[in-house]
């Protein structure tokens, strides 16, 4: 999809770390430590994106992850509410995020890895349910491929070819 291809560069954008993980390589003269971050990027304004950085030092990694957030930033279609357009389920491998439109003044009813994702869309009315794997991984990655699947009503009614009236109603 086209929509989903966004400049970072004019973008004010909020970073927030998932988690860091240590990583250890046993080699012949001991052990290697390196570590992972999974850092999700966000302008609180309908863009979103996560990446994982890994390096020898943690802030090296949450920089690489950073970087790597920025360039797989994509587009969230919200209503007026500042929730989701439709109820939807984002899969990525075994994990699977059930996102749920909420009436204004719900606020947002979501898990540790998906909170982060969500706040940093902009999106402030949103229940969500983690389905299979609670990896945190693969569960930001889950809520990021829901979030981008999202349509709005004016996209439906031309794939249909039909008013945004008669898609409402």
């Amino acid at each position: 999809m086209k929509r989903n291809l966004i400049d970072a560069s004019q973008l004010e954008l909020n970073d927030k770390v998932v988690s860091i993980k240590r990583v250890t390589k046993v080699v012949k003269g001991g052990r290697n430590f390196r570590f992972t971050a999974l850092v999700v990027v966000g302008d609180g304004n309908g863009h979103v994106g996560a990446g994982l950085g890994k390096a020898a030092e943690i802030p090296e990694a949450i920089r690489k992850g950073k970087e790597d957030a920025m360039k797989k930033l994509v587009t969230v279609a919200r209503d007026e509410n500042g929730s989701i357009t439709h109820d939807f389920i984002g899969k990525f491998g075994s994990a699977q995020m059930l996102l749920k439109r909420a009436p204004e003044g719900t606020g947002v009813i979501a898990g540790g890895p998906a909170r982060a994702v969500i706040e940093l869309a902009g999106i402030k009315n949103i229940r969500t349910k983690c389905m299979g794997s609670r990896n945190k991984q693969n569960v930001v990655l889950a809520t990021i491929e829901g979030l981008k699947q999202l349509k709005t009503p004016e996209e439906v009614a031309k794939l249909r070819g039909k008013s945004v009236d008669e898609i409402l109603a």
